[in-house]
C-alpha cells in the first residue's frame, strides 16, 4: 500500500476529549475516527488490525470444532419476551419498533437467537454435541462512552456458542475453550487473568473473564497472592478477622447531634466503623419488585432496606441478585419515612419486619457482617439520635441474611485467609455455564438414547475485538507511537524514502524493494498475499515527518532507503521496538526482516504466563 493512496492520515495532536493513550493512538495513527458518542468507523489501517483478530478467533474456534455462521442484529422482540430479558435487562437493550407496530430488538448478544435455531435444528442426542460461531456488530445503549474503543455503543463481537447433552458435556468443552482463550490472548501478546465472574444479565450458575490489570480499565478484580483465587469484585468473597466477643449491653439511645456519617458516629461514640451499623435503602420499580397498588393498575416502588457494618459497603450485584432485580434505585426520603426509618438515623430496631419475602411489613436484607461482632451503634430512626449496645437478633429480625457485602483490599482470602489485593483491569472476554436457562425458556429439547425429552445444556463465550484491539495499544506503545505485535500490525514493513525531492536512484531502488518484498513468502501467518505486507511511504515529506508516522503507526520492521544507505552499501533496517539501526545489503533484506519478524513473535509467544 503506497501512502499518497492511504484513505485517512495521522495526527499530530489528539483530540482534547481523548483520555487514554489507546484512544489517543488509534485517532492519532489513522485507525479510527469518532463518528458519535461511542460511535467509531474502522480506517484502513485499523480494519486490517481488525481483520487480523479475526483471522486469529478464527483460526482458534475453528480448531475446536465450532462451526461459524451469521445471525442477525434485528431480533423479534418475541425472542427476548420469552427469555424474560426483554423486561429484565432495561435501558441498555436498544428497543426499535417498525412502521407496522412490531417490536424489535438490537443485538447486544445472541443466546435467545441461537436457542430458537438449535430448538429447530436439534432433534436428538445424535444432533449433540455442536458449537456454533460468529463475529457480528452488537449494540448498546451505553450511557457513558468512555475510553475510545473500550466502551462504546456498537462493536464487533466473537461470540460462540456450545450446545450441549448434559452438564457434564458442557464442563469439558468449559475447559477447552477456557484453554483455546489463553491461545488467543497470547497470540496477542495480552496476557490476562482469568477470574470468577458475575453472570449477569446472561444467567446461568457460573462464568469466568480474562482481566487484564492495567490503570486503564474499567473493572475490578480481587486476588489473592497466596493461593492464587481471583474474582470480579461483583462476585469476590472474602472473610472477616474474628472479633472478640463483649457482654451483651442494653439497647441505650444517645444523642448524637450533627452526626451525618458513618466516620462521625464512631468518632462521636468511640468506636471503631466496625462497631457500627449501617443503613443503606433501595427502591425496586420492575414487575418483580414492585407491589400493586389498592384500587388501581400501576405497581408501587418496594422499599428494600439494607443493614451492614458500618466499615463495609453494599456489592449492589450480589444485592440484585439475591433478590431476583433487574433495576435498584436509591430510596427517596418520603419512601423511607413511609417505612418508619428516618434517613440518617435508620435502623430496623422497633420497625415491623417481614418474616418472608411477600410478607406484611419492611423487606430488610442484611449483612452476615452483623454476625461478626456484637453492641453496635445503630440509628434510633429518631433525627439526632442513636442507639448504643444494638445486638443480633436480640434487637431486630431480618427478612434475608446473606453475603452482600463488597470485598476490598487488605481484606482476607475465604480460602486461605490471606490478605486479599485489588487491581484495575480490562476485561477482555467472559465465558458463561448457561445451563438449561434459555432452553427452558424456548422449549429447547432433544430426544435421548431411551426416548425421553431433555433440556438442551448451553454455553455462551465472547471476545470483543475493537476492546481487545485497545488492549493491544495500551500494553504495546512508548512515547512515540504503537508497537504492533507482529500478528496484529496493519503492515509487516514501513518502507520509507529520503530525500525532497527523492533522488532518482533511490526512488527506483525503494520500488524495487516494494515488489521483492510483496512478492516474497510470509514468515509467520496467512494473509491477504504470499508476500511481506508493505505500507510504502512514498509521499514528498520531510525525514522527520516520515520517521514520525513510522514510528506513531508501529510496525513492526521500518526499511529506510536514502543516498547515504546506498553509498554505504544497503538499506537502513530497524525494529519498532529496538533503538538499533543498521544497514543490510540488499541480497540478505529479506531474510533479516524474517528473521526480525520471527523472532520478535517467538519471543512474544515465549511470555505467555497462561
Amino acid at each position: 500500500m503506497r501512502m499518497s493512496q492511504l484513505f485517512g492520515h495521522t495526527l499530530r495532536e489528539p483530540p482534547a476529549d481523548a483520555e487514554l493513550t489507546s484512544h489517543q493512538l488509534a485517532l492519532r495513527a489513522g485507525l479510527v475516527r469518532f463518528i458519535g458518542a461511542g460511535l467509531y468507523s474502522y480506517l484502513p489501517l485499523g480494519w486490517r488490525v481488525v481483520c487480523k483478530i479475526e483471522t486469529i478467533l478464527r483460526e482458534e474456534m475453528d480448531g475446536l470444532g465450532a462451526q461459524e455462521m451469521l445471525m442477525p442484529v434485528i431480533h423479534p422482540a418475541e425472542l427476548w419476551r420469552a427469555t424474560g430479558r426483554w423486561e429484565s435487562i432495561g435501558p441498555a437493550l436498544v428497543r426499535i419498533r417498525d412502521r407496522s407496530g412490531r417490536d424489535y430488538a438490537l443485538a447486544m448478544t445472541h443466546e435467545e437467537v441461537v436457542a430458537e435455531l438449535a430448538r429447530r435444528e436439534v432433534q436428538s442426542y445424535r444432533d449433540l454435541p455442536r458449537v456454533v460461531y460468529h463475529i457480528q456488530t452488537k449494540v448498546r445503549d451505553e450511557p457513558r462512552p468512555r475510553g475510545g474503543l473500550l466502551r462504546v455503543r456498537e462493536f464487533r463481537m466473537k461470540d460462540a456458542y456450545s450446545l450441549d447433552a448434559d452438564a457434564d458435556g458442557l464442563d469439558a468443552f468449559y475447559s477447552r475453550i477456557l484453554t483455546a482463550y489463553q491461545r488467543i490472548f497470547a497470540r496477542c501478546d495480552l496476557h490476562p487473568i482469568p477470574v470468577e465472574a458475575d453472570s449477569g444479565m446472561m444467567g446461568g450458575a457460573d462464568s469466568h473473564e480474562f482481566m487484564l490489570p492495567h490503570p486503564a480499565g474499567e473493572d475490578t478484580f480481587i486476588h489473592c497472592t497466596a493461593c492464587g483465587y481471583a474474582a470480579n469484585v461483583e462476585r469476590a468473597t472474602f472473610r472477616l478477622p474474628p472479633i472478640e466477643p463483649q457482654p451483651l449491653e442494653e439497647p441505650r439511645p444517645i444523642a448524637t447531634p450533627g452526626c451525618e456519617t458513618i466516620a462521625d458516629v464512631a468518632n462521636f461514640v468511640g468506636v471503631p466503623t466496625s462497631q457500627t451499623l449501617k443503613a443503606v435503602f433501595y427502591a425496586s420499580d420492575d414487575e418483580a419488585g414492585g407491589k400493586r397498588q389498592e384500587g388501581g393498575s400501576g405497581r408501587q416502588a418496594e422499599l428494600v432496606f439494607v443493614v451492614i457494618r458500618g466499615d463495609l459497603e453494599v456489592n449492589e450485584t450480589k444485592l440484585r441478585n439475591l433478590l431476583g432485580r433487574g433495576e435498584l434505585r436509591p430510596a427517596t426520603d418520603e419512601e423511607i419515612h413511609a417505612a418508619g426509618a428516618e434517613p440518617g438515623y435508620a435502623s430496623p430496631v422497633g420497625l415491623r419486619v417481614r418474616e418472608t419475602r411477600d410478607g406484611p411489613g419492611v423487606l430488610v436484607v442484611a449483612d452476615r457482617s452483623i454476625e461478626v461482632g456484637n453492641n453496635f451503634v445503630a440509628g434510633a430512626n429518631r433525627p439526632g439520635y442513636h442507639f448504643t449496645g444494638v445486638n443480633y437478633p436480640r434487637d431486630f429480625a431480618v427478612t434475608l441474611l446473606a453475603d452482600i457485602a463488597q470485598a476490598q483490599a487488605r481484606h482476607l482470602c475465604a480460602h486461605c485467609g490471606k490478605t486479599l489485593a485489588a487491581e484495575t483491569a480490562i476485561e477482555l472476554g467472559h465465558c458463561f455455564k448457561l445451563g438449561t436457562r434459555y432452553s427452558d425458556a424456548v422449549g429447547l429439547t432433544y430426544l435421548g438414547p431411551e426416548g425421553h425429552e431433555r433440556p438442551v445444556v448451553m454455553g455462551s463465550y465472547g471476545i470483543g475485538v475493537g476492546r481487545l484491539m485497545a488492549a493491544v495499544i495500551e500494553t504495546h506503545h512508548d512515547e512515540y507511537g504503537i508497537i504492533w505485535p507482529p500478528a496484529l500490525a496493519p503492515f509487516d514493513v514501513h518502507l520509507l524514502t529520503l530525500g525532497t525531492p527523492v533522488n532518482e536512484a533511490v526512488q527506483a531502488q525503494a520500488e524495487k524493494i516494494y515488489v521483492d518484498l510483496t512478492g516474497f513468502p510470509k514468515p509467520v501467518r496467512s494473509g491477504l498475499r504470499s508476500g511481506l505486507e508493505v505500507l510504502y511511504d512514498d509521499r514528498e515529506e520531510s525525514a522527520g515527518v516520515k520517521f514520525a508516522d513510522a514510528d506513531l503507526i508501529g510496525c513492526p520492521v521500518r526499511v529506510t532507503v536514502s543516498r547515504r544507505s546506498l553509498k554505504a552499501g544497503g538499506v537502513e533496517l530497524k525494529a519498532r521496538w529496538a533503538q538499533e539501526r543498521r544497514v543490510v545489503a540488499m541480497e540478505s533484506l529479506v531474510e533479516e526482516i524474517q528473521q526480525m519478524i520471527t523472532g520478535r513473535s517467538s519471543t512474544t509467544r515465549g511470555r505467555s504466563t497462561l
